[in-house]
């Protein structure tokens, strides 16, 4: 009877041990298999930002826009200079807006939908428009090139910004108040 036992225990110890080796195995297989997958999911989105970067360049350079660009991948130019404060975080901006797809197409416009107002590192705005106006001072017009990373991302706005648009502001900080 406990020569029974023991070859039951030792097929039990055998089966565990070869379970634990078989779930590591697997878990080192899945790490790799993710690593591999984030690689190339890494140079898949550096290869959308740079043909981006090229239709965006292409812009500039046909309107011959005199533009800077942020570390960020945000182009921007300041098109007449106010007299205002600088714009800082938790101030509430009050902006006149167009905004544009690449192609020049008019998606919005403050001309219709009134000032957009909007508490500035709060959220609630694309991230480019957030980085925007913290360049500017009131009274400032001002034109910014936003890649999809940085307006709309993948999905655009389900409304008049297609999937992953680049998208151009125009802008006029009208006031800066607390």
């Amino acid at each position: 009877m406990s020569f029974r036992y023991i070859v039951m225990g030792a097929f039990l110890l055998f089966a565990f041990l070869s379970c634990k080796n078989n779930y590591h195995e697997k878990r080192q297989t899945e790490q790799i298999m993710r690593k591999e997958y984030n690689k190339k999911l890494i140079e898949a989105n550096k290869g959308l930002i740079a043909k981006d970067s090229t239709r965006i360049v292409g812009v500039i350079r046909a309107n011959s826009w005199n533009m800077n660009v942020t570390g960020t991948g945000l182009w921007y130019e300041i098109i007449e200079k106010g007299r205002g404060q600088k714009a800082k975080p938790n101030l509430i901006a009050k902006l006149d807006y167009k905004v544009r797809l690449l192609n020049g197409e008019l998606a919005y416009s403050s001309d219709s939908t009134g000032p957009l107002k909007f508490r500035i590192s709060k959220g609630g705005v694309v991230r480019g428009l957030e980085e925007g106006v913290l360049l500017m001072h009131q009274g400032d017009s001002a034109r910014f090139i936003m890649p999809p990373y940085m307006a709309h991302h993948l999905l655009g706005d389900q409304k008049r910004i297609p999937p992953r648009s680049t998208i151009i502001y125009e802008v006029r900080l009208k006031s800066l108040e607390k």
